[in-house]
């Protein structure tokens, strides 16, 4: 239907066109109408011509939704109910718009007090029954309201519209995360709905300091964009270089977080991503607390959030909510995991083709007879292995989710063990791939998909220069992260450049009571947790036991 609308001036133009001239002068409001384009982007006192240019507009659009009626069964006050068949909720359209207007309304007013003049004032303070009422004269704004969901009401002889906040189409309910999954901690996730989401968000977040600020991005989706930061924590230039990057966007459509994230990121030829992104309500939250600005779009789940360093991505929600021995652990492992997906198969390669002498005898022995009747250097092996892994794992993600993930482990285990029966392969390959497909499973997937996308050259400069080429793969990617940057933020901070107080949620991850700062580099204000500004203490000093009595309390 949308794509059939064209620019709202256009049509305004043209249903002007239609109907014949310059609209009637509004009597409630006086209006320049000199300009004929400027007169006819305003409604009329003429509900007939009014409700021409909207048809005019709307032409073709078999779900816009006509209903005319009488008010307080009155036949020379007659309305127009105009709304979006399956956006609004219909029950409330017929309750408390329709009835309340037509039936109960000559039931609680006198009928001295229903006039022509006096019944668009007596619908908006005394006939509705809505949560939410605004009153507009533009028929821009009168079309923007039907297709966002809501309903308009023209009322005879009155240049003005109330638009009804009705919106109830269908959506998805609230259900626990499918891609950031938690053994400890909420599992609820955002939906498609913009203000289901800033609702989860509100519960987490129950200070007037959380804003959420709108606009629309798209020039035919319109679609609602929500800006989320928590002031006097997130710094006031990221806040508008954020405003500014995303009304700088100009697209034809929004339909996806995905699109914006593209167009307003640092630099568009890094396979790292430079724009952090969740579905979880806690983590976003989380993240607006340390200084972070937020960016919601309608019709996804995928909430976006900037600066982004490079560690977030090693991190976990989960890391919080264990206590910081175990978080540090798994931030270990995670970490060691990364850099084996990375690194793995090239230095197996470099090892196998130019330095074999690093290898003991024993184990140079058993690899020398497993790769005697394989026809392909290491090279081709584990290049062929890597693209079978990569297809495999594609084909998981794709097929229905009863069967993905079965093709994806078992087929990897039948192509794995056919492969090494027909002696394409050494067993040796079939491990080094394996495990460094499982490792990329540990840490996040926005950057595995960087870390398995630059693994490929490094197979390559491997198999050409040995380690030689591997190390300075390496290098180039290192002084590529110092050199990027996310909103004016380091991405490899605190490391490059150094911040030795955010090192303590590095790898290690501190306790809570030790964690009383929010990160330099990012929460450029307000850097004290706590409002007192006093750096805590460790719990066993704050409590204990003295003379064998109970705990003295807290200090």
């Amino acid at each position: 239907m949308r794509k059939l609308i064209r620019p709202v001036r256009a049509k305004l133009l043209a249903a002007k066109k239609n109907t014949g001239g310059a609209s009637e002068a509004p009597v409630d409001k006086p209006k320049d109408n000199t300009d004929p384009d400027k007169a006819s982007s305003f409604l009329s006192a003429d509900l007939a011509s009014n409700l021409a240019r909207i048809k005019g507009i709307f032409q073709n659009c078999s779900d816009i939704v006509y209903r005319q009626f009488l008010f307080a069964q009155r036949e020379d006050i007659r309305l127009v109910l105009i709304y979006t068949d399956g956006l609004p909720d219909k029950h409330q359209v017929s309750e408390q718009i329709m009835r309340a207007l037509s039936l109960e309304v000559p039931m609680a007013a006198p009928d001295a007090d229903i006039t022509k003049a006096s019944a668009y004032h007596l619908i908006k303070e005394r006939g509705l029954c809505v949560h939410q009422v605004k009153e507009t004269d533009r028929l821009e704004d009168v079309i923007e309201a039907v297709l966002s969901g809501d309903t308009v009401l023209l009322v005879e002889g009155h240049p003005f519209a109330i638009i009804n906040g009705m919106r109830g189409w269908e959506a998805r309910q609230v259900s626990e995360s499918e891609n950031e999954m938690v053994v400890r901690g909420p599992r609820e996730s955002f939906v498609e709905t913009l203000r289901t989401n800033t609702a989860l968000l509100r519960r987490k977040i129950k200070n007037s300091d959380l804003k959420l600020e709108m606009m629309q991005l798209g020039r035919v989706t319109k679609t609602d964009v929500a800006v989320v930061y928590v002031k006097g924590i997130a710094n006031d230039k990221l806040v508008e270089e954020v405003k500014s990057r995303l009304q700088g966007i100009d697209l034809d459509s929004i339909l996806e977080s995905g699109y914006v994230e593209e167009l307003i990121q640092d630099n568009t030829w890094s396979p790292f991503p430079q724009i952090n992104h969740t579905e979880k309500p806690d983590r976003l939250a989380a993240r607006l607390l340390e200084g972070r600005v937020g960016i919601m779009v309608d019709g996804t789940p995928i909430v976006l959030s900037v600066p982004t360093v490079f560690v977030e991505f090693m991190h976990s929600a989960e890391d919080y909510y264990e206590r910081f021995q175990i978080g540090t652990v798994v931030r270990i492992i995670r970490f060691l995991s990364m850099f084996l997906s990375l690194v793995m198969p090239s230095f197996y390669i470099a090892i196998i083709t130019f330095h074999q002498e690093m290898l003991p005898t024993a184990l140079l022995l058993s690899l020398a007879a497993q790769r005697e009747a394989v026809p392909f250097p290491a090279f081709v092996e584990t290049l062929l292995m890597e693209l079978t892994f990569e297809i495999l794992r594609e084909a998981g993600i794709r097929l229905p989710r009863q069967v993905g993930q079965a093709v994806s482990i078992v087929g990897a285990l039948i192509v794995g063990e056919a492969a090494v029966r027909a002696g394409l392969v050494a067993p040796a390959t079939v491990i080094v791939v394996a495990f460094t497909g499982i490792s990329s499973f540990v840490y996040f997937y926005s950057a595995s998909f960087a870390i398995r996308l630059l693994r490929f050259p490094m197979i390559v400069l491997s198999a050409t220069l040995g380690l030689y080429g591997l190390i300075s793969v390496l290098i180039v990617i290192v002084v590529h992260l110092c050199a990027l940057r996310s909103f004016g933020t380091p991405y490899l901070s605190p490391i490059a450049p150094v911040s030795l107080g955010d090192m303590k949620d590095l790898i290690v991850r501190a306790p809570w009571w030790a964690m009383f700062t929010r990160p330099r580099l990012i929460g450029w204000k307000n850097l004290k947790r706590q409002e007192s500004g006093q750096e805590p203490v460790p719990p066993e000093t704050r409590t204990g036991k003295k003379g064998g009595e109970g705990n003295t309390g807290r200090k």
